[in-house]
């Protein structure tokens, strides 16, 4: 499943909604033009890909798996304490942590599941037991948006005619909610869990293999640095195809937010180290 997102991140042929998105970028009207022309409109799938469900439980999960662990080392480093004690916590950190943001993953997104669920069950309940109520909140959604006389007639006409329609405007008009039916709390959990022991571990990456790369055991805390900013660089331009940020601002912002925590870590670790005169 990592791999298909993976490929789906680097690899991914661009839709028609991408080259809207570049039209708007640039202001180029051929591209505009381009994405709404009725046969792409036509051919494009309006519903996302099995894999770009999952893209920002990836991309977050990855962020904050490498932003923690890396705050662990870093605050060991500053506490001047044994590579195994940054192994051991970094470890328990990563799995702790991942496991722990997993669960809420799933929780919430079960929890949220349920209560779209219970709305839906309830504005259907609403529509059988009262249909004239609520045809008159269909009339009066629409009458807000503008529409009068025979035109709002004919609309109230059209969603009430079908019953999915009908709950279907009532969940997004008056409740403001956007059901998503396909995507799975389970996977997504696993998503989450996984991109964040990936990309958490790292950080951990020069400590685990220092007994094989010289550099790395004469430069520890310098190449868990490098080699966590190089990550999180990427992490945060991949984070673009979520948040439409320009790529390489989002791998700044993930840089300087990483680096941050990192340096606050390490400053704990050395205030600790120096007032109780900590040593391993």
């Amino acid at each position: 499943m990592i791999l298909r997102l993976l490929k789906g991140l680097f690899g991914k042929k661009k839709t028609r909604i991408d080259i809207a998105r570049e039209a708007y970028e640039k202001k180029d009207m051929s591209l505009h033009k381009k994405s709404h022309d009725e046969h792409a409109i036509g051919k494009e799938p309006w519903h996302k890909t099995g894999e770009g469900r999952y893209i920002g439980s990836a991309v977050f999960g990855a962020s904050d798996g490498i932003v923690t662990t890396f705050a662990v080392v870093a605050g060991v480093a500053g506490a001047d304490l044994s590579a195994g004690i940054v192994l051991i916590l970094g470890f328990a950190n990563l799995f702790a942590d991942g496991f722990s943001m997993a669960v809420g993953d799933y929780l919430s997104s079960k929890s949220e599941k349920e209560y779209v669920k219970s709305e839906r069950a309830r504005e259907e309940w609403e529509v059988d037991v009262n249909p004239q109520g609520e045809v008159h909140e269909i009339r009066e959604i629409f009458s807000l948006k503008g529409l009068k006389g025979e035109h709002l007639d004919k609309m109230v006409e059209i969603v009430t005619s079908d019953k999915k329609l009908w709950v279907d405007t009532m969940m997004h008009e008056e409740l403001g909610i956007i059901e998503d039916e396909e995507t799975s709390p389970l996977k997504s959990s696993v998503v989450t869990f996984l991109a964040f022991v990936i990309a958490g571990f790292m950080p951990l990456f020069a400590y685990v293999f220092a007994s094989i790369i010289p550099f790395f055991t004469n430069h520890l805390f310098l190449s868990a640095s490098v080699i966590t900013g190089l990550t999180l660089f990427t992490v945060g331009a991949l984070r673009q195809r979520i948040t439409g940020v320009r790529w390489y601002l989002g791998g700044l912002e993930m840089l300087i937010v990483g680096g941050l925590s990192a340096g606050v870590a390490y400053l704990v670790g050395f205030l600790l180290r120096t007032l109780f005169n900590v040593s391993v």
